[in-house]
């Protein structure tokens, strides 16, 4: 059996940038949001982030925001997201799925029940936006031992001292925030983003990916000149928000955004 942080890993070696979609768990609906995993793998995805609903996403912008609260109306506890990954895998989603989300829940949950849960459900990893690598020490040797990836962000106002200790603690990749700023679209990139990237290289060995305020092909595959992954989330979220049938749209999507990346010349 391959090591699940291998798996996430291996979502950068396709000789092209990763698409990593990310999309929230009940939304608009359990049974369709875990279709619309399944209709991004078969599209294409080389790496899922599925939302754990919260009430307070303190990261995220109106669009995510809605979905979680859609979600969390709709019954999605932290209990029934693993639930979620354990029904994806039975219906034959293999890519690496990271489950992203706030810590209180995690914490309520249980560090340890969690990361055993999350392992035996056929999670990746986790992503959590809250949690700095100075706290998440035990969290940590949870994941250890259940051989799960944790994933940390780094924002443009890292310092040096923060992006080494990222790069010391980090499994699987690490999360480039592109702005001091919520998710959500945005009409164009940030001016500085090849430099937050560049600084972050200088110390990080693990495969760099972007998100936030990344919503059309173009951004997708400037973004894919810099980056080992594309992150892309609220946009997607809008496209199911928006359509008549959500699931055949959010494949439709992921299948232009992983031919965009498969014009995009890697960094």
């Amino acid at each position: 059996m391959t090591d699940p942080v291998d798996l996430v890993s291996g979502a950068f070696t396709k000789g092209r940038p990763a698409f990593m979609p990310y999309f929230t768990l009940g939304y608009p609906d359990y049974e369709r949001s875990l279709q619309i995993v399944q209709a991004c793998a078969a599209a294409g995805a080389d790496l899922m982030e599925l939302g754990i609903p919260f009430s307070d996403p303190l990261a995220d912008g109106p669009t995510i925001q809605h979905s979680t609260q859609v979600a969390l109306a709709n019954g999605m506890t932290v209990a029934r997201c693993l639930t979620a990954v354990a029904e994806l895998r039975a219906r034959g989603v293999a890519i690496p799925l990271m489950l992203m989300g706030y810590y209180n829940p995690i914490l309520a949950h249980g560090e340890a029940r969690i990361a055993r849960e999350a392992a035996a459900a056929g999670a990746n990893g986790f992503i959590i936006p809250d949690l700095p690598p100075e706290e998440a020490s035990t969290l940590e040797e949870h994941c250890q031992r259940g051989g799960l990836a944790l994933a940390y962000l780094l924002a443009p106002t890292s310092t040096e001292a923060r992006i080494k200790l990222v790069a010391q603690k980090a499994s699987g990749f690490v999360y480039l925030v592109s702005l001091t700023g919520v998710t959500g679209a945005r009409s164009e990139l940030p001016s500085a983003l090849s430099d937050f990237v560049a600084r972050a290289r200088r110390h990080v060995s693990h495969p760099l990916a972007v998100g936030f305020g990344i919503s059309t092909l173009e951004q997708a595959q400037q973004v894919g000149g810099l980056a080992d992954g594309v992150i892309v989330g609220s946009k997607l979220i809008s496209v199911a928000g928006e359509a008549n049938d959500p699931v055949k749209a959010c494949g439709a999507f992921a299948r232009q955004m992983v031919a965009a990346l498969k014009d995009t010349d890697p960094h």
